[in-house]
């Protein structure tokens, strides 16, 4: 990897029109878009904008063309079996309520269990509280070992007959750790209980084989992957989607509509009713040609040493908490606070100096109120960082402190 060159992609680094130096940590939440995935995007709003499916004519074919090539392009990227097993949504978090909705509400009744961990972001634990509340169904939770890794014991041993859903992040936002999801996935099977991947934290940063970990369903969020926001991606074995009812309803996904009823088109296009995303599509299949240009293991290996180094410079400052399983495999997040100081200040404090980290719970509330914390700091590392960048937050972290008067 040439870090420069890539470097180069990324037009927030240019100081004169920024404005400023900034180093951004906070690729977690969203990341930065490299050249590539804009120009591909103005392209198509300059020379190809349309309705897919909806017009005879030259623009809207060359905008079906693009949209549905991209399904090809998704399924290779995640080694799918069938074109027709990518829905389009918004985001991670639209795949997780379609499928609460379309799945959990239909199929759920009352002592049914489904079974997530204390990790999850919220996208991948509200929806399912609707869904115990209208079914009667049980939400059950998976807890942490003392290193703040994930407790397989304690996961295994909840899983039981009970037990229809295990909806499983495939990397934690907070502490970082990528899940051993072939074993939960095996045990949840074993207990004829589906399996869903809440994979916003894990698909842009490492290889995923979602035949390979037979996975019933994968959700990932284009804009954590340099792709423009409001793309996202809902992956489902075909016989499982089209069992499912639709989830929005309208324009483009029907095939019959009459008086009194209507028919609906097979997936994936039943679940992708109203004008749809193009832009986003292709912004999302733009980026995904250019991770693999720089190669998926290689992009994990560089944000994984990265991450580990902050971590070892950090590690001994005074009376910082940092929750990181160390020993177990992780990503590019590293979530921390200070005892006697506020995470927004740490925050401020490091914005000031043109480092911009992240503060807050992280869409995480229970997992901090577990730790018996309401917030920390995150620092979220990606291809566009270096180990310089590294070094200068570390050393401003250090100051922190001297800035707080402790």
């Amino acid at each position: 990897m040439d870090i420069e060159k890539i470097r180069k992609d990324f037009a927030y680094l240019d100081k004169e029109k920024l404005g400023r130096d900034i180093i951004y940590l906070d690729t977690a939440a969203t990341s930065q878009k490299p050249a590539y995935v804009i120009d591909k995007l103005a392209n198509y709003y300059r020379y190809e904008n349309a309705n897919p499916h909806r017009g005879a004519h030259y623009l809207s074919w060359k905008a079906t063309e693009e949209y549905e090539n991209t399904r090809e392009v998704i399924k290779d990227f995640i080694g799918a079996k069938r074109a027709s097993e990518i829905v389009y949504t918004k985001n991670s978090t639209e795949s997780l309520n379609l499928l609460a909705y379309s799945y959990g509400l239909d199929n759920l009744k009352e002592g049914d269990e489904i079974l997530i961990t204390i990790l999850e972001h919220h996208a991948n634990l509200v929806p399912w509280q609707m869904v115990a509340k209208k079914t009667g169904a049980r939400l059950v939770y998976a807890y942490l070992n003392d290193d703040y890794s994930l407790d397989y014991d304690d996961l295994s041993k909840k899983l039981t007959d009970k037990t229809k859903i295990v909806s499983i992040t495939g990397a934690s936002n907070v502490t970082g750790e990528m899940i051993d999801l072939k074993k939960v996935i095996n045990l949840a099977h074993d207990k004829g209980a589906i399996a869903i991947v809440d994979g916003a934290q894990l698909v842009p940063h490492t290889k995923v084989d979602v035949v390979d970990l037979d996975c019933d369903f994968l959700v990932f969020s284009g804009h954590k992957m340099y792709s423009p926001m409001g793309i996202g991606v809902l992956y489902g074995k075909y016989d499982l989607l089209d069992k499912l009812s639709p989830f929005n309803f309208g324009g483009d996904m029907i095939e019959y509509v009459y008086e009194k009823d209507s028919t609906f088109q097979a997936p994936p296009l039943k679940f992708e009713a109203g004008t749809p995303n193009v832009g986003g599509v292709i912004g999302l299949r733009a980026a995904i040609e250019y991770v693999e240009a720089i190669g998926m293991d290689d992009i994990y290996k560089y944000e994984n040493d990265l991450t580990t180094y902050a971590y070892d410079l950090v590690k001994d400052i005074e009376n910082i908490r940092i929750f990181y399983p160390k020993d177990k495999k992780t990503g590019s997040v590293l979530s921390f606070n200070f005892t006697d100081i506020h995470p927004h200040d740490i925050a401020s404090i490091l914005d000031s100096k043109g480092i911009g980290v992240r503060s807050g719970h992280h869409c995480a509330m229970p997992l901090h109120t577990y730790l018996g914390i309401s917030s920390t700091a995150r620092a979220s590392f990606s291809i566009y960082n270096t180990k310089e960048e590294v070094e200068k937050f570390a050393e401003e972290l250090k100051k922190v402190r001297k800035v707080m008067g402790l």
